[in-house]
């Protein structure tokens, strides 16, 4: 009935779509298996994407050749930069997103890949020979073989749906649980666990009084994700909204914490840190009196909204009452109640840096399987776990980005090195390279590197080179081009700094905190004209490099300092208690990750610089 493929992906989730896609692009025959073709790229969550440091990895991942860029902003209804305020390693692409066309475009995206064919059903195991993946076996008992397969479960492994007392098997609302595939990894080595998840009420916007609110517009000027041609900015957008809870509601919701499955142990998950429930969040910080809700639209054409800050388990009547207590919301109609999830998932720390497991051959986990939370996070694990999948299968080189390089490296590096207790998101402050993996370059970090894997096509990499010699050109033009005092000295009193007293270039102007390019256009018109023969896009990427240049280059020589010990290749094989000098707590986690090299043994949980350098001393012996 089926012929063999190269990948199997299993789920087709945000991380299911990007492996599937990316694996076929470069020339797998792949099948993608889901439990509901009306579900593919479903938001089960909030209509967005991006956010501080998520953005920057829809950056990368689109940079690279995968999708999610171009699916963003084909279904965007809003942009906003986030954290404009700061420097710019902080600025965050964001999109609300219309829900139905966002799973629309992947769909069409994946059907019109000549190289991914579609089934419908669930998957119940996987098919192992002497430790290598060979396929997997459906609910219906159908065996599919294939080189590899790639496992981007979501929520659905032995998912659990909590509403208040209420409890029942599901993955998502409506949606059943996938059964079977924990129980026969854990038989065959893996170590698994539990952890939670919650989604708010989505209400009737046509019942809800937005005069009460604080109308959130888009950017002015509003950007895009991709760094492609396929996609344009938003000519017209729609407003999200800002209210907050008080002290009543939060009065009714601890009305209902007898019932609620968080406070009453009937929930064994660990929950997410920085997005928890609204009853957590007044019981946590009892002491505030209102918390901020984000009241978003679910698409251009419906009426639905989700209430971004209120995600509940609450007995759906407690929800009702005290969501009609809010500003705004008095008359508020609820389509469905929030919900908690709990779900299966397996320590990554069980897998190589290519997301491979390391227990069975060609067998790939990417997403929520591996204890991350967020579309972002799943989706650039199934890039590069379909990338990995196809290198595998073709037996060509392993594709890994290190921590300097992106984002990407940064969540799988502290995935497969640190683990995670609960739910894991990105966050700037996680990478110690931020200033080199802005949002604004990651086309110039990863573009040549996608178009090697033959993910990013010669178009990409073309308007790669274009824009590294225009932003080059400009800064030369900068340098060259010098302002007299009388031209300069009004623009640089109006922006609070000293005149000049001599001919100056503009490049050392614009060194000046207080100088932007805004104000080097303001000193003539003439100027201003020059100027705009280079795009905004390359006006501004000089302007970063030259204010932030000696910070770039400091980050820079650390990151090459860092990266040589990358050069000293550790044998995943190697029995450690062999080295006495190493501490016992480094000999068991050394053990049981098996870096394969000292830089990634450096950054284990528990190993120190001192077990470091013993390990040195011992490979350089």
């Amino acid at each position: 009935m089926f012929p063999k493929y190269d990948i199997i992906v299993v789920g087709a989730g945000h991380a299911g779509c990007e492996a599937a896609n990316a694996a076929a692009k470069m020339g797998s025959k792949v099948l993608l298996v889901t439990m509901n073709m009306n579900t593919i790229a479903q938001m089960s969550c909030n209509p967005a994407m991006g956010g501080v440091a998520k953005g920057q990895i829809v950056r990368e991942i689109d940079a690279l050749g995968g999708h999610s860029g171009i699916i963003t902003d084909k279904s965007m209804i809003q942009f906003r930069m986030l954290n404009r305020s700061k420097g710019p390693a902080m600025w965050s692409p964001r999109t609300q997103n219309d829900r139905m066309r966002f799973a629309e475009e992947w769909r069409l995206a994946l059907e019109a890949n000549p190289n991914v064919d579609f089934w419908q059903e669930m998957v119940s195991g996987i098919v192992v020979k002497d430790n290598r993946i060979t396929g997997v076996r459906t609910g219906m008992g159908l065996e599919i073989e294939a080189d590899a397969v790639v496992l981007t479960n979501g929520t659905f492994l032995n998912g659990i749906i909590h509403i208040g007392e209420k409890q029942f098997g599901g993955g998502r609302t409506g949606e059943k649980a996938a059964t079977g595939i924990t129980e026969q990894l854990v038989e065959l080595g893996f170590e698994s666990g539990r952890m939670k998840t919650g989604t708010p009420p989505r209400v009737d916007g046509r019942s809800l009084d937005y005069t009460l609110m604080e109308e959130q517009p888009g950017d002015e000027k509003p950007g895009k994700f991709s760094y492609s041609d396929e996609t344009t900015s938003l000519k017209e957008q729609r407003s999200c909204w800002i209210t907050y809870t008080n002290l009543d509601v939060h009065d009714t919701l601890r009305t209902g914490f007898e019932q609620s499955p968080m406070f009453n142990g009937r929930i064994k998950g660990l929950g997410p840190r920085y997005c928890p429930s609204i009853e957590d969040k007044i019981n946590r910080f009892a002491e505030r009196e209102r918390h901020q809700i984000f009241v978003e639209p679910e698409g251009w054409d419906t009426v639905e909204v989700y209430v971004n800050g209120f995600s509940t388990s609450l007995p759906e009547d407690v929800q009702y009452k005290a969501i009609r207590q809010i500003k705004g919301f008095e008359n508020a109609k609820m389509f469905r109640p929030g919900y908690a999830i709990e779900y299966d998932f397996f320590p990554p720390t069980q897998l190589k840096n290519t997301l491979e497991t390391k227990l069975i051959d060609n067998l790939f986990f990417a997403g929520q399987i591996n204890g991350t939370t967020g579309y972002e996070e799943a989706g650039c694990q199934g890039l590069m776990a379909g990338i990995n999948a196809h290198q595998n299968v073709h037996e060509k080189d392993p594709f890994i980005l290190s921590r300097s390089e992106a984002y990407i490296g940064v969540l799988i590096d502290d995935l497969i090195n640190k683990g995670t207790d609960e739910p894991y998101r990105m966050f700037t402050s996680r990478a110690e390279f931020r200033i080199l993996l802005r949002q604004d370059n990651a086309d110039l970090r990863l573009t040549e590197l996608g178009h090697k894997l033959g993910l990013a096509d010669d178009k990409r990499l073309e308007k790669v080179f274009d824009k590294r010699n225009d932003v080059k050109r400009l800064l030369n033009d900068l340098k060259q081009k010098k302002i007299e005092p009388q031209q300069a000295n009004d623009t640089l009193a109006a922006h609070n700094t000293a005149g000049i007293k001599e001919k100056t270039n503009l490049l050392n102007l614009l060194k000046r905190p207080q100088i932007g390019m805004e104000a080097i256009h303001s000193i003539d018109d003439n100027l201003s004209t020059y100027l705009n023969q280079y795009e905004e896009e390359i006006q501004e990427q000089a302007e970063i490099q030259i204010k932030y240049e000696s910070y770039i280059d400091k980050e820079r020589k650390l990151a090459e300092k860092i990266s040589g010990l990358e050069n000293y290749k550790l044998n995943p094989d190697f029995d450690y208690s062999e080295i006495p000098a190493l501490s016992a707590e480094a000999k068991e986690k050394l053990k049981d990750i098996k870096p394969a090299t000292l830089g990634q043994a450096s950054r284990i949980s528990g190993v120190s610089p001192a077990d470091v350098s013993v390990l040195m001393i011992y490979l350089g012996k």
